[in-house]
């Protein structure tokens, strides 16, 4: 094994270098020096999400998330929950769209014990058929709660089946009711054995520790596991053209104050051509990233007739993404009024522009935000966790900044342009229930 080095994260002292390196068994290891605090955060990244699920096994990935907690072959049910509770960490795990993450944070001393348990239920975990119903009924009632039970929630489900049309993102991470009423043990094993391998993983360690020790304990612990089976290239139903404009309408009792959300199918930063998911996100930054944005001053603070106005642009997926624009209305302002605004703001992008002033304040911004969130340790390991997972590197991570700063404003005019046509858009509308 080598290591490889990138740009610091923190410092230019050599000893806050990420370094990355590969285990025989094709595990690949980021370790992120920070000694500002005795603490570290240990996360395993599995290169499979609910997008990678076989056909009619909706749910499976969100489902394997929570067997991952059962026994093994070497530790009961719950071992690994008590350890971490009895030296005051915290652990959790979350299912996205392109991955799995399983992440503890504790003391140095021990980050050996928690990649120990780490290593044992990647490739020993003993699933029961009690096993199997018991988490299913888990993430049955799981779904019923957050997603049944909320319009919003169901809303969202009804507008990403709508904007994609062929694309694995338009089935639900959490699944279908349907299909997750079916998961077996058949499924979760063949999932397991697929996909549950070093081969398959990223392992990032961030906090006060010393790559040469992350090394050393990597060995040990996961270095001892076998290579698991080769897996194909992650190639998925490609999205045909968007040439329609769809709308989602949910009207429920529940709903207090209407609200609309609009939707674009875009490029991320793994699809997209050369400064083009760049420029996407300071448009996004520009139009509705805060305070400070023209959605919010325009529609909040000057004309006063939304509450809430802004807009998002989710760069890290292994696949296109979308890009999105949202509002709810104040007082007595109408829906129709606030998104007509909305869609104007949009619109005089893609026709005019930005200024080189607005640019520069909006690079300043949001990789300031970058900054202040690399003080968090979760979202440091985090950053380099979703990147690697869906294709990147450590060192698209570390130039990431550098990129931002390229970015000029006819390279925004043209993504707004280019992307954010309203005659190819999908809108949901979340509307109160009125009386006849």
């Amino acid at each position: 094994m080598v290591f490889a080095t990138t740009a610091p994260v923190l410092a230019a002292n050599d000893d806050r270098m990420v370094r990355n390196f590969l285990l025989d068994n094709g595990m690949e290891v980021v370790v992120i020096p920070d000694h500002r605090a005795p603490i570290v955060t240990h996360m395993v990244w599995y290169k499979v999400g609910s997008a990678d699920e076989p056909p009619g096994k909706s749910g499976i990935a969100h489902f394997f998330e929570h067997l991952m907690f059962k026994a093994t072959a070497n530790h009961g049910a719950g071992e690994l929950n008590r350890a971490v509770s009895e030296i005051g960490g915290s652990h959790n795990a979350f299912t996205s769209y392109d991955y799995t993450a399983f992440y503890e944070t504790v003391a140095p001393s021990a980050l050996e014990q928690m990649m120990g348990f780490e290593a044992d239920r990647m490739r020993n975990l003993s699933l029961t058929d009690d096993d199997i119903k018991t988490e299913r009924d888990v993430i049955l009632e799981e779904r019923r709660s957050r997603i049944d039970n909320d319009p919003r929630a169901v809303l969202d489900e009804a507008v990403d089946a709508t904007l994609w049309q062929n694309q694995p993102y338009r089935i639900p991470v959490i699944g279908w009711m349907q299909e997750m009423e079916k998961l077996n043990r058949t499924d979760a094993v063949a999932f397991y054995n697929k996909y549950y391998n070093p081969n398959n993983a990223v392992l990032v360690v961030a906090g006060d520790v010393a790559p040469e020790t992350v090394k050393a304990l990597a060995e040990k612990t996961y270095g001892k596991l076998p290579r698991g089976p080769e897996l194909l290239p992650r190639v998925r139903p490609v999205e045909p053209e968007q040439n329609t404009r769809r709308t989602v309408t949910l009207t429920d009792a529940r709903v207090s104050v209407p609200n609309f959300s609009t939707h674009w199918v875009v490029p991320s930063y793994r699809t997209a051509e050369r400064g083009e998911a760049e420029a996407l996100d300071l448009l996004a930054e520009i139009l509705g990233g805060g305070s400070r944005s023209r959605l919010y001053q325009q529609l909040v603070v000057k004309l006063g007739i939304a509450a809430e106005a802004g807009a998002w642009f989710q760069g890290t997926m292994l696949d296109a993404t979308n890009f999105t624009v949202y509002g709810a209305p104040r007082g007595d302002a109408k829906l129709a009024d606030l998104e007509a605004a909305v869609d104007a703001e949009v619109a005089r992008i893609a026709k005019d522009g930005v200024t080189n002033d607005e640019l520069d304040k909006a690079k300043d911004r949001h990789v300031r935000s970058v900054i202040f969130a690399r003080d968090n340790q979760d979202e440091l390991a985090s950053m380099y966790g979703s990147t690697l997972a869906t294709g990147g590197t450590a060192n698209d991570v570390e130039e990431w900044q550098d990129r931002i700063r390229e970015v000029t404003p006819d390279h925004v005019k043209a993504v707004a342009a280019r992307y954010l046509g309203s005659d190819h858009s999908t809108t949901g509308y979340l509307l109160p229930k009125t009386e006849n």
